[in-house]
């Protein structure tokens, strides 16, 4: 058993490029995409007392995404 093992396993999913998009979104909010996915399926399914996540700037979004297009023209 490793040191740092999860209580859950991972799930699989497709999202495309949005992920990174995500990330970066994430990251801004002092965060990470798995708590804020969670606390999406806490709100959707109606947990008591689960709220939606805050939302960061447009701009974290749209500066990722030049990011991303850059790093691709340049490769």
């Amino acid at each position: 058993m490793s040191p740092n093992q999860p209580k859950t396993p991972p799930r699989q999913i497709r999202i495309g490029d949005t992920w990174y998009d995500f990330d970066a979104a994430a990251k801004a909010m002092g965060t990470e995409r798995a708590t804020v996915i969670r606390e999406l399926i806490d709100w959707y399914i109606r947990e008591p007392g689960a709220k939606l996540p805050a939302r960061p700037d447009r701009g974290v979004v749209d500066h990722a995404r030049k990011a991303r297009a850059n790093e691709d023209s340049t490769v």
